[in-house]
């Protein structure tokens, strides 16, 4: 089943499957080929006989630098593959949702826009002191409109979510960890420890109970996205055309900060 995937490597330790981010020499940044694999890995895994409980982490230095530039060019200049690209992106907000195992997300580094949102609808969070959560979409020009918009208020409220997603702030991992966003920030040394004592704590567990309850919690987290995500997507479709989301690639390229119009 997984033997299809490129960009994400598969590891199992018994009822563990271990899901890693595989692209490290660009910091797990989503390409294309990659935001495909993801569309498509959690109902994959769903479909998984011989896993309970599933790590997500990301391979190298990061969990995910968020998107790739030449992929946010090459959307920039082709309406089909961006609207593509959107599609994909409820497939795997969705799938996140629908899948009924639990899901531990091994934050090893920096989770960057769409990184950020799929490490965070995952259900235990462990982050390395060290990694940096920021959905930096308005700081490309872009609305947060990968599921962002959705996750952040469900898990800090209103007012600290419209703080971070209007600006594009990052948070450290303890001072996302003391405000909720994330279950715990630990030293790098007790990072896989706390990992693998959660996997085993959960493996171990009446294992249709557990499920029965993900199920549960998230028929309410549901109903929010499916309120929120359309409208996210279309917001992030045209602000995807503007003139600022250009003037923010073309900056990137140049190294310099972005001269917005608000156009």
């Amino acid at each position: 089943m997984f033997d299809r995937y490129n960009h994400i490597k598969f590891d199992r330790n018994g009822r563990i499957l271990r899901v890693t981010l595989n692209r490290p020499d660009r910091l797990n940044a989503t390409n294309g080929p990659l935001h495909t694999e993801l569309s498509r890995v959690f109902s994959d895994i769903a479909e998984d006989r011989e896993s309970d409980v599933v790590i997500l982490t990301g391979a190298g230095k990061a969990f995910s630098a968020g998107g790739d530039l030449d992929f946010l060019d090459s959307c920039r200049s082709d309406a089909k593959l961006f609207q593509a690209t959107l599609n994909e992106g409820k497939r795997l907000i969705n799938s996140l949702l629908d899948l009924d195992k639990p899901i531990i997300c091994r934050l090893n580094g920096d989770a960057m826009g769409l990184g950020a949102t799929v490490a965070l609808f995952c259900d235990i969070i462990i982050a390395d002191n060290a990694a940096r959560i920021a959905d930096p979409h308005v700081k490309v020009g872009l609305s947060a409109g990968d599921g962002g918009a959705v996750i952040w208020p469900q898990l800090i409220g209103y007012a600290r979510a419209k703080q971070y997603l209007l600006t594009g702030d990052m948070i450290h991992a303890p001072q996302a960890a003391e405000m909720g966003l994330i279950n715990f920030a630990v030293p790098t040394e007790e990072l896989d420890p706390l990992v693998d004592k959660w996997a085993q704590k959960l493996v171990n567990g009446a294992g249709m109970a557990i499920r029965a309850t993900k199920v549960s919690v998230n028929a309410g987290l549901k109903q929010v996205t499916a309120a929120v995500l359309d409208a996210s997507f279309a917001t992030e479709f045209s602000t995807g055309r503007s003139d600022d989301h250009g003037e923010a690639l073309k900056a990137m390229r140049e190294k310099r900060r972005p001269d917005f119009t608000g156009k």
